[in-house]
């Protein structure tokens, strides 16, 4: 048998460009985030994911270099697991 995929909630907390714009929301979902949703919060931007994944680390792994691959300036900062 292979490995069980688990859905993971998960929030990073992205410091960097505004992901809320057309182009940047447009990347993140062609670049696989669209199990995330993107909000802020008093200036500090985050996307909420349901990822699904063998693991949690594997989880925010994949989900960190999703937003890398489509916002390179952005920096994850913060893992909130919920």
């Amino acid at each position: 048998m292979g490995h069980q995929t688990t859905i993971h909630r998960f929030t990073l907390i992205v410091e960097g460009p505004d992901l809320q714009t057309d182009a940047n929301a447009d990347a993140l979902f062609e670049a696989g985030c669209d199990d995330g949703t993107i909000g802020s919060v008093d200036g500090v931007q985050f996307i909420g994911f349901d990822r699904g994944a063998p693991s949690m680390s594997e989880a925010v792994r994949s989900a960190t270099a999703d937003i890398k691959a489509a916002v390179p300036e952005a920096s994850v900062v913060r893992v909130v697991l919920e």
